[in-house]
């Protein structure tokens, strides 16, 4: 009985297995069943992905080198607003005929399903701190306004706590002058 479950990933490989030296090239466009990547930026769930696969035959299994593209959504960790980031990755994986230790993943049922390769290499290739620009300046420590938005904003110097007690002293100090006049 088989186990095999047909993804938006998934590959036929049939007739190039165990052909050793035919080729084919497929591309695959998939509108992402379900969402990956970290807290801060990843690949959202129905977002597209385009995997540019070339499918190569060998003795011991399928070798499979991929170009994806995608977008990343997610938010600037300095200023919080919305970041968009093109995702482009590459990598070669084989996909071994029988199960072997020295091989991560096989071909089942005369397929290859590209999604755990896919997700690893997008997943990785994603920033650790995504930034809207390479120079955003953050939000104001002290009243949250975007720095960019509003170049040259300041607030007054505070003042020290423990010079707090004598600030009322200057109003009164302007009250009894004015009082003499």
């Amino acid at each position: 009985m088989s186990h095999f479950k047909s993804t938006p990933y998934t590959v036929p490989v049939f007739d190039l297995m165990h052909r050793p030296g035919e080729m084919r090239e497929k591309r695959l466009d998939v509108v992402v069943p379900e969402g990956f990547g970290n807290a801060v930026i990843g690949v959202r769930e129905g977002s597209a992905l385009t995997i540019d696969a070339r499918l190569e035959s060998l003795h011991d299994g399928i070798l499979v080198s991929c170009e994806v593209d995608a977008t990343a959504e997610g938010e600037c960790v300095r200023c919080l607003i919305d970041v968009s980031i093109p995702v482009e990755v590459e990598f070669t994986e084989l996909f071994a005929y029988s199960f072997d230790e020295a091989f991560d993943y096989t071909v089942h049922d005369d397929h290859v399903d590209l999604e755990p390769v896919v997700r690893d290499a997008v997943v990785l290739s994603l920033p650790f701190q995504p930034v809207c620009q390479e120079d955003c300046l953050g939000l104001c420590p002290e009243c949250g306004v975007r720095l960019l938005d509003n170049p040259g904003h300041e607030h007054e110097a505070p003042v020290d706590p423990r010079w707090a007690a004598l600030a009322g002293l200057e109003s009164l100090n302007e009250d009894s002058t004015e009082e003499k006049r």
